[in-house]
C-alpha cells in the first residue's frame, strides 16, 4: 500500500510539472516520438525518485516521462506505441568495476570457470590441447583459490598432463597464476629467483623450489611467456561480453585494468567500426615498477580516445592483493599466518603516482581489499588534495571487503566514490567457512563489504560485479544481495551476512544507475530517467518493489533499449516489443 501511494503522488508531482508535460497544440512532425512505452511502473530514478506511466523517445533521448494521458500527445503515424501492461522500467544499468575484454579468454584459451575440482581443470587443458595440436603455449584462466587453499595449485599437477610447452592459467580473481614447470623454466623463475616487490612466489617448504603458483606481482615475471592476444580477438571478447551485457540491462561499463596496445586498439576498431552497442569508460593500469612517467603514454591514448562510447580517463592502483591469496593488506595479521599481507604500492611510492595522476585531470580508481589498504589509499588521496588543490575529481576505491569504521567518513570528506561489488554480500558457501573464517576469524568474516554505513554517511556508492570473478553478472543478482546480504532465495537469518549492513531496495537500484553515472561523469547524459538525457532504458517482467526481495534476481528483462533502439528483447516480450 506504501508503494503504491508514492507511486500516485509521484504521477501527481510528474503532472503538475512542466518539464514533464505536453502542449495542448498537436506537436510537429519533427516533435513526435519515435518511440513511447506506456502502462508502465516507471521508476525515474532521478533526484526525488520519482515514479510515472510513460516515456517517449525522440532520437535517441528521453522527449517525455509523465502520464499515459501526456504521453499521447507525443504519438505520431510513425510511432512505435508499446503497451507495457504494468511492466517495469528503469534506467540502463551500469557495472562500474568489469573486466570486459577478459571474455576473451574464455573464447581464445582455456576456460575453467565453474568447474569444480583440480582433476576438472586438468582434464580442462588436456581437451584443449588436444583440439589445438599445434599450439606453442597453452593459456587459461577462472581455477578457484578456495578449491586449493595455502599455496595453491602445483606445476606436478600440469606437469603430469602437459610438460613439453608451457601453460599459464590464471586464477578467477586474476591475482593468481598456476604454472607449469616448463613455462618456470622459459620465464627464469627458480628457487634463486626473489619475490618482487608486493609478489608472492610460492615455494616448496622443502626444496625452495617455486610451487607453481605466483601472487600479485610475481605474475608479471611470467608474462613474456605469454603471447598477446590479437586486437581482432579481443575483439571477439569485447563485442561477446558486450552481448551478455544487453541481456542482463547492462548499458555502460567500466573496465579498469586496460593493459597492451592490442586490447586498446580492440576497442578503438570496434567504436570506429560501429560495433559498439553499450559505452565504456575505462582505466589504464599503472606499473608500481615504474614512475610518473608512464602517465605520458596514458594521456597520448586518452587524447586520441575520446569518443563518445569508449574513452580512457581513469588509471587503476592495486594497493594490495586478495584475501583468498593471503595479499590483502590488514591492519591485524592473518590467523592462518603471521603476515598482515602485501602492500603492491609503497606509501610513498603511491601518494607520488596518484598526485600525478591527478594533476594530469585522471580519475584514480584504487583496488583495495584489506582495511590497512584503504585507509593508506585514502591517505594518499588526502595528500593529493593538499598538494594539487581540491577540485571535483571523484577518485574511486573499489572493493572494500574490510574498512575501518572511521574511515568511511572519510570518504565523504574527500569526495571519494566506493565501487562495491554486492554479489558478494554473503557467506559463499566454500568460502565462507573454507577461507573467510579461518584466515581472517570469525570476527572479521562477519563484518565484510560495509554498505549501509557508506550510503547513510552520504558516500556515493557505485555497484559492480568484477566479472569474470563473477560470472553471472546481472545486475539484479547484486541488487537482490545488497537488499538480503544472503544466498538466493534463503530466508535463514544465519545465513545473513552482518544484517545492520543490509541496503534498501531504492538505494541498491540507484547504485546500479545514477551513482554509476555519477562515478563516471555521465550523470548529466544517463542514469536516470528524465527529459533530455540518453534513451538507455531497461524493462522487467516484474515491478521489483512488489516481489519479495528474494525473487529479484528471478526476473526476467525483457528489452533493453540503448540510446534510444533496442540491443536485447526477450523472446517473450514479442518481436515488436509488445
Amino acid at each position: 500500500m506504501k508503494r503504491t501511494t508514492c507511486f500516485l503522488a509521484s504521477l501527481l508531482l510528474l503532472g503538475s510539472l512542466g518539464s514533464y508535460g505536453a502542449n495542448a497544440a498537436p506537436l510537429p512532425a519533427d516533435k513526435q516520438a519515435d518511440l513511447i512505452l506506456q502502462n508502465g511502473a516507471v521508476y525515474t530514478v532521478d533526484k526525488n525518485r520519482n515514479w510515472a506511466e510513460a516515456v517517449a523517445v525522440k532520437d535517441g533521448r528521453i522527449l517525455f516521462v509523465g502520464t499515459d494521458a501526456d504521453a499521447k500527445k507525443y504519438a505520431g503515424p510513425k510511432t512505435e506505441v508499446v503497451d507495457l501492461k504494468g511492466k517495469m522500467v528503469l534506467p540502463g544499468f551500469f557495472d562500474s568495476h568489469t573486466h570486459a575484454s577478459e571474455t576473451v579468454k574464455q573464447i581464445h584459451s582455456v576456460d575453467l570457470y565453474g568447474k569444480q575440482s583440480v582433476d576438472e581443470y586438468l582434464q580442462a587443458v588436456r581437451e584443449f590441447a588436444k583440439k589445438h595440436p599445434d599450439a606453442k603455449v597453452i593459456t587459461g584462466m577462472g581455477w578457484s583459490n578456495p578449491l586449493i587453499p595455502g599455496k595453491g595449485p602445483s606445476k606436478k599437477m600440469l606437469d603430469d598432463v602437459i610438460s613439453d610447452i608451457p601453460v599459464v592459467l590464471t586464477s578467477e580473481d586474476v591475482h593468481s597464476v598456476w604454472a607449469n614447470s616448463k613455462a618456470l623454466e622459459l620465464a627464469g623463475i627458480t628457487k634463486d629467483t626473489k619475490n618482487p616487490e608486493g609478489g608472492v612466489i610460492e615455494r616448496d617448504d622443502a626444496t625452495g623450489e617455486p610451487w607453481g603458483t605466483l601472487r600479485e606481482k610475481a605474475v608479471d615475471l611470467i608474462a613474456d611467456v605469454v603471447p598477446e592476444f590479437t586486437v581482432d580477438q579481443y575483439m571477439d571478447g569485447i563485442l561477446a561480453y558486450q552481448e551478455m551485457a544487453a541481456e542482463r540491462g547492462v548499458t555502460t561499463a567500466h573496465e579498469p585494468m586496460i593493459g597492451g596496445p592490442n586490447v586498446l586498439a580492440a576497442y578503438k576498431k570496434a567504436e570506429e567500426n560501429n560495433k559498439l552497442t553499450m559505452r565504456f569508460r575505462n582505466s589504464f593500469l599503472a606499473d608500481p615498477g615504474k614512475g610518473p612517467e608512464q602517465l605520458q603514454e596514458f594521456i597520448k591514448e586518452r587524447e586520441k580516445n575520446k569518443g563518445p562510447l569508449y574513452q580512457t580517463n581513469s588509471v587503476k592502483i592495486f594497493m594490495d592483493g586478495v584475501i583468498e591469496g593471503s595479499t590483502g593488506y590488514l591492519s591485524e595479521p592473518y590467523e592462518h599466518i603471521d603476515s598482515h599481507g602485501e602492500l603492491v604500492w609503497r606509501p610513498d611510492s603511491y601518494k607520488q603516482m596518484a598526485a600525478a595522476i591527478d594533476k594530469s585531470g585522471f580519475q584514480v580508481h584504487v583496488h583495495s581489499i584489506g582495511d590497512a589498504a584503504t585507509s593508506i589509499a585514502l591517505d594518499g588521496l588526502e595528500a593529493v588534495q593538499k598538494s594539487n588543490g581540491k577540485r571535483d575529481s571523484r577518485h574511486l576505491i573499489t572493493h572494500l571487503q574490510l574498512v575501518k569504521p572511521e574511515d568511511i567518513s572519510r570518504f565523504k570528506a574527500l569526495g571519494v566514490i566506493g565501487v562495491p561489488q554486492p554479489f558478494w554480500f554473503f557467506k559463499e558457501p566454500g568460502y565462507y567457512e573454507d577461507i573467510q573464517v579461518p584466515y581472517l576469524g570469525q570476527e572479521r568474516a562477519d563484518r565484510e563489504y560495509p554498505m549501509k554505513s557508506f550510503i547513510a554517511a552520504g558516500v556515493h556508492m557505485a555497484s559492480s560485479s568484477d566479472y569474470p570473478v563473477t560470472q553471472e553478472f546481472s545486475p539484479l543478482d547484486g541488487i537482490e544481495r545488497g537488499v538480503t546480504r544472503a544466498e538466493h532465495g534463503s530466508t535463514d537469518p544465519g545465513d545473513i551476512l552482518w544484517p545492520e549492513e543490509r541496503a534498501t531496495l531504492a538505494d541498491m537500484i540507484a547504485s546500479f544507475t545514477i551513482e554509476g553515472a555519477y562515478a563516471n561523469f555521465l550523470e548529466n547524459e544517463t542514469g536516470s530517467i528524465e527529459i533530455g538525457k540518453k534513451a538507455a532504458l531497461v524493462v522487467l517482467e516484474k515491478n521489483l518493489f512488489e516481489i519479495p526481495a528474494t525473487q529479484i534476481n528471478e526476473t526476467k528483462v525483457l528489452l533493453t533499449l540503448f540510446e534510444g533502439k533496442p540491443v536485447y528483447r526477450d523472446s517473450s516480450f514479442g518481436p515488436a516489443g509488445k
